[in-house]
């Protein structure tokens, strides 16, 4: 099966390199002139992962027309570019096609998930399914080939099957699944709960604290995702506590990352002044706190997080204010 990947940024370059190592026929497409020849000529991609050496088989292309007549589209772009990028290649959709997509967060108008958006975007008649390819996952491990697992989660089974087959290999085990709603809202979530915990980091809390703000962030995930349809198990799986805990803990993870400098300096004001990269937490936190506060939802550590980041709050506050809330049963 033919695949392109959508996005020669970390991820995109790393799951296109496990297709390559499995004697997949691939092709990156970006943007970016100076990653596209890195990867072709150099055999890297040096502004994300440095001096790390791709497969030398792994090519690259800044023509879009690379997707026509693709088996599989993988799309590698923050969540902000989902929908166009869907416009962009419906065009050249050719047939049926299984759509990938490894974004993690929410439309930022519509509030849909990554699934709901493309399915919105892409022609019925050019779409086979899509396949949710996610879970606890940083690029700079997979792309050194770190034994890695993760979820194809989809609404048809067979196309799971298809991509959990491509993908699967010595150092990167994907499982199946059909709980779509649980698990991308589980994904975009702890984006949320990451941001948390780098500020309780970045404040100088330790080991006792990110345990709680891991497990009570879970149960904030699980209230949310059951109401809006998702399955509590899916929570205890990859998609769930296994991307929280690999999002709260790595220095990999930007929204830590992001947490941590806001913590440090106790406020948000130097972050939003000078953050280049993409924080997906950041819109989420916005997202969550509209769309929990009109549901009656119980969300007390994305709300703080919103706080901080939306109405200035200082986190050393937040985090005592987490504290001194009623007490109350566990569950």
């Amino acid at each position: 099966m033919r695949t392109v990947v959508i996005g020669s940024g970390s991820w995109g370059t790393a799951l296109a390199q496990v297709l390559q190592d499995n004697h997949q026929e691939v092709m990156v497409y970006g943007v970016a002139e100076n990653e596209v020849n890195d990867i072709n000529e150099n055999h890297k991609n040096s502004k994300y992962f440095g001096d790390v050496e791709l497969n030398p088989e792994l090519k690259a292309t800044t023509d879009i027309e690379c997707v026509k007549g693709a088996d599989i589209v993988l799309l590698a772009v923050p969540t902000i570019a989902i929908d166009p990028i869907c416009h962009q290649i419906n065009d050249l959709l050719e047939k049926k096609t299984i759509i990938i997509n490894v974004s993690k967060g929410f439309h930022p108008e519509t509030n849909e998930r990554m699934s709901q958006v493309i399915r919105r975007c892409i022609d019925e008649n050019k779409l086979s399914s899509v396949v949710s390819l996610i879970g606890p996952s940083h690029a700079e491990e997979v792309v050194i080939r770190l034994l890695t697992t993760i979820d194809a989660i989809s609404l048809k089974n067979e196309d799971a099957v298809t991509v959990q087959n491509l993908f699967s290999n010595q150092y990167l085990r994907i499982y199946t699944g059909n709980d779509e709603i649980g698990s991308e809202l589980g994904v975009a979530i702890k984006n949320v709960m990451a941001i948390a915990s780098g500020i309780l980091s970045g404040l100088g809390y330790q080991d006792n604290t990110r345990a709680a703000l891991i497990t009570r962030g879970l149960q904030e995930m699980i209230r949310y995702g059951v109401h809006f349809g998702g399955q509590q198990k899916t929570f205890m799986g990859l998609t769930g506590i296994g991307d929280l805990i690999v999002t709260c803990t790595s220095v990999h993870s930007r929204n830590f990352e992001a947490g941590y400098q806001i913590g440090k300096e106790n406020s948000v004001e130097n972050f939003f002044k000078n953050n280049t990269k993409t924080v997906e937490g950041v819109r989420t936190a916005k997202i969550v706190h509209r769309v929990a506060t009109e549901n009656g939802i119980d969300m007390p550590i994305c709300e703080e997080v919103y706080q901080i980041l939306y109405n200035g709050k200082l986190p050393s506050d937040c985090a005592q204010d987490l504290m001194i809330r009623d007490l109350k049963k566990e569950f």
